[in-house]
Order: structure tokens, then sequence, then C-alpha cells
């Protein structure tokens, strides 16, 4: 009797064993969910679309005759868009359509209720989080690397005509190539980690872009009308303003302003800058993750 009852209980043991969860179980799961949304392909779609389409209008813009490849220093077009500058161009657009599919990943399941369901199936709520993360910095990252890659396919016929076309063997250009699609997958952790905080969409992306694009704009107009180097310095540490130096080239010249680069942040340590903020968002977010309701 003893020996039946002990046969009869190991396949049911083998069977809780083998439905135990995993953090393999729950990353599966959470690429389901992100690939199953009609907006995540619409989103990266977009993305993609944006850069390659931008990084073309640029390389024909300086094939047009009329346009002055030169200014009155000498320097020639080359030297304010290089061309790893115009084959990753697209990114600064590109990263919006990504930063909102980082809110929506969160913000999303929140709106519906759907986040009630997730935290069910994984109780300790921290690994469905990082699941998320990780499936998110992975598909950003390659969707925006596919976006170099063929805008440097259309661009290249266009820059050789220049004279321009893109040496991968320059250590710059590869860090610029790869820098744009690591700084847009570094942003959708970010969005991902302010709209855990938030929860909600709405809030969440006016902030993103908020953080992005106005509150730059704003300091850096401020500080070239006072000189303040305060506000010079709050400018060069904002989580966008130095992370995107992880694509800046290697001359004094910002290619978008046309001043001197000599006082921003080193491309690394801009990048390092970014990874600061975007951790300590998404620590500040998994704590309360753990603390807040459903």
């Amino acid at each position: 009797m003893t020996a039946a009852t002990v046969s009869a209980a190991r396949p049911t043991a083998q069977r809780a064993s083998s439905a135990r969860l995993t953090f393999g179980g729950v990353l599966k799961s959470e690429w389901i969910k992100l690939w199953t949304l009609r907006s995540t392909v619409w989103t990266l779609a977009i993305t993609v679309v944006v850069m390659v389409g931008i990084a073309l209008m640029f390389a024909a813009i300086i094939n047009i005759p009329d346009v002055e490849t030169s200014g009155a220093d000498g320097a020639s077009m080359s030297d304010f868009f290089p061309s790893a500058t115009i084959v990753t161009i697209g990114y600064s657009v590109g990263q919006l359509a990504i930063a909102v599919l980082g809110v929506l990943a969160i913000t999303g399941e929140y709106s519906t209720g759907m986040i009630r369901s997730t935290f069910s199936a994984v109780p300790r709520r921290l690994p469905a989080f990082f699941a998320k993360l990780a499936v998110l910095f992975v598909t950003s990252f390659v969707v925006t690397l596919l976006g170099v890659g063929l805008s440097a396919l259309v661009t290249a016929p266009l820059l050789s005509n220049q004279g321009m076309a893109l040496d991968l063997g320059s250590s710059d250009n590869v860090r610029i190539l790869v820098g744009a699609a690591l700084y847009v997958a570094t942003i959708s952790a970010l969005s991902l980690g302010i709209g855990a905080l938030l929860r909600s969409t709405a809030g969440a992306i006016f902030t993103v872009v908020g953080l992005l694009m106005v509150v730059p704009q704003i300091l850096s107009i401020v500080a070239m009308a006072t000189g303040n180097k305060v506000v010079e310095n709050i400018y060069k540490f904002l989580p966008g303003v130095a992370g995107e130096r992880l694509l800046a080239t290697g001359g004094s010249i910002d290619p978008m302003t046309g001043a001197s680069a000599s006082g921003a942040l080193e491309p690394w340590v801009g990048y390092g800058v970014l990874v600061g903020w975007t951790v300590l968002v998404l620590v500040v977010a998994a704590v309360l993750l753990k603390r807040r309701d459903a």
C-alpha cells in the first residue's frame, strides 16, 4: 500500500516540477505578449521607415547641385555631416516611436487590467518586469540596427557620388552605427521605467517626450542666451543629450548646431550617464512595483 502511494505520488511531483515557473518561461510569455499586439508591428515598422526615409532625404540633399557644400571657413559638407551621421540621422525621430512602445509595453496592461493576470501568474512581479525589459531592449536594438543597415544600403550610391562612402573600417563609424541602436534601445528601457512609475499612458508619453525633446530645447536656448554655466551643465547631463554623445563625430564641431563641442561629454561617458538615469528609474520603478497594488 505504501509503495503504491509513493509510486502514484511520484508522477504528480514530476508534473509539478515541470510546471514550475522559470524566468525563461516568463521571458517567452512577454515575447508573445509584445509581438501579438498590432501596435508593436506598426511602431517598429514606422521606426525603420522613418530612419531610412530621413537618411535618404539627407543623402539626396547633398547631391543637389545648387546646395552649398562648403562654408566660409572652408569646411565641407562631410565636416558637418559625416557619412555615418547621415546614415544614422533618422534615429532622432525613430527614438520617439520606440519610446512610445516602451511606455505602452507596461501602461497598456494597467489600462486594460491585464497587469493583474500577469502578477497572478508571476506573484513575485519583478521577473515579469525584467522579462519585459529584456524583450523590449533586444527588440529595440535589433530593429534600430536593421534601420541603420537599410539606411546604409539605400544611401550608399548617393554618398559615393560625393566621395563620402561609408568606411566600416573606422572605429568611430562603427561606434556611431552600433551606438544608434544601443542608444535607442536604452531609451526604450528608460521609457518602460517611466511607464511603470506613472502607470498612465498619456502621462508617461508626455514625460518621455518632454525629457527627450522639450526640456533640452529650452535649456539649450537659455544656455546660449545667458551663457549660464550651471544651465549648460544641467543640459549636458540630461539623459537624451548625454546619451546622444555616443553618436558624436571625432571633430570639435557639433554637426547639428555648428557650434564647438569641445566642452561636451566623451561618447562613452555620455552613454554612461544615460545608463545611470535608466538604472535609477528602473530601480525606483521595481521597488514601487513590489509595494503598490496592481
